[in-house]
């Protein structure tokens, strides 16, 4: 097993610190903090300033956070789905790795699916069963 980056640790950590109530609730304890102070600093430039700042450098470095977190689990998604796709018999090996395809060859593909799930409801609705295995198209 590979040792994982500072990176890759950060990210995971601060994306599951980030999504926990008790980081919700601080975040709305700051905000009620920063209500409060308003008539203290007669709500001037520099009081709009600090929670304007503060909320867009947090919504920046988070906007990584989160891209980060999800690009690994997308990507353990798709190895997990095409790993159903080998072991399993009569699935189309031609289907590993579609995510890498250009979308076009994906749309030609999908369109393979959706005839196929037009034929299918149209047997159910004319009382034959829709278990069989049709060839796909290329």
């Amino acid at each position: 097993m590979e040792k994982k980056t500072f990176f890759n640790k950060f990210s995971k950590a601060a994306a599951n610190f980030s999504g926990k109530p008790v980081t919700f609730g601080l975040a709305i304890f700051i905000i009620l903090a920063w209500l409060i102070t308003g008539p203290l600093f007669n709500y001037s430039d520099t009081w709009q300033l600090i929670i304007n700042t503060s909320t867009t450098i947090i919504t920046f470095l988070m906007v990584f956070l989160i891209q980060n977190t999800q690009n690994r689990d997308t990507a353990a998604i798709q190895i997990k789905l095409d790993e159903l796709i080998r072991a399993t018999q009569g699935a189309h090996n031609a289907l590993l790795d579609l995510e890498e395809l250009e979308e076009f060859e994906i749309d030609r593909i999908r369109d393979n699916y959706v005839s196929m799930a037009v034929r299918a409801r149209e047997d159910l609705k004319n009382g034959k069963v829709d278990t069989e295995m049709p060839d796909i198209k290329n």
